[in-house]
């Protein structure tokens, strides 16, 4: 496992036109640790995601991985393509959707970042694509298409063509929200597994249990604004925010938690 990456978020504002999604954003992710960003739906988790990666360009602050900022070489002025690709080999991220090629192998799928991305022969490709599938479960599918494959099963996959890339840093975009129930277990255990590797990991997720057992942090979001970084036990059980309150007495309304 490569060395685990720290994040650090200053200041980060990001706009939609008119729309502030972001406001001022200040959040550390330790290295090694699992961060799990909560929160009611549209208060920017999955934009400050994004923006950590730079799929989402952030319009002023600063994301630092590593210590080196990631889209610009310095505030306002953006950082080349090649540069911007390179950053982004060391980081991995899981989206809601699967994103598989449906003509492609579950072996296939992973192979092909490994082969386009790094360079490798098909041989070698190969073997990191079966050692990444046997970590996620899936010994015994490497030869199936996604149309033979449950959607917990695409979804490892997914997972592991992003950890066969080696990562640092590991980003999950609710990674079980387009699962049906019986399916979210399956992922979740790969997740808690990644974790006790001591990968660094960011997770948005709206499955409560997962963060209170397995995150090393908790941060609450809503409007677009960070309002609580605290353990588990003191966000999810001890809140003293009345947002955090009310979005947890919401919650577990809904949801054995």
């Amino acid at each position: 496992m490569p060395a685990a990456s720290s994040v650090e978020i200053r200041k980060v504002n990001k706009y939609f036109g008119p729309f502030h999604a972001l406001k001022n954003i200040d959040l550390t992710i330790p290295p090694g640790k699992v961060t799990c960003l909560i929160g009611p739906s549209g208060s920017g988790k999955s934009t400050l995601l994004r923006c950590i990666n730079f799929l989402e360009e952030y319009d002023s602050g600063e994301v630092r991985i590593d210590g080196q900022l990631i889209g610009y070489e310095a505030p306002g002025r953006k950082m080349s393509g090649r540069k911007l690709r390179e950053m982004r080999r060391s980081i991995g991220m899981v989206f809601q959707q699967f994103n598989l090629w449906p003509h492609m192998s579950a072996m296939e799928n992973v192979a092909e970042g490994l082969i386009r991305v790094r360079g490798m022969s098909k041989s070698e490709a190969g073997r990191r694509a079966a050692e990444a599938l046997a970590k996620v479960g899936l010994a015994d599918k490497m030869a199936n298409h996604p149309s033979r494959l449950s959607g917990g099963q695409q979804q490892r996959v997914a997972i592991a063509r992003a950890v066969a890339m080696e990562p640092k840093l590991m980003l999950f975009d609710e990674p079980t929200s387009a699962l049906d129930p019986e399916l979210v277990g399956e992922v979740l255990n790969v997740m808690k597994a990644l974790a006790g590797e001591g990968m660094t990991m960011a997770v948005v997720t709206h499955e409560m249990g997962f963060a209170a057992h397995v995150a090393d942090q908790v941060v609450f979001m809503e409007e677009g604004e960070v309002v609580g970084v605290d353990s588990p036990s003191r966000i999810l059980h001890h809140p003293q925010d009345a947002r955090i309150r009310s979005f947890l007495r919401t919650y577990r309304e809904r949801n054995s938690f």
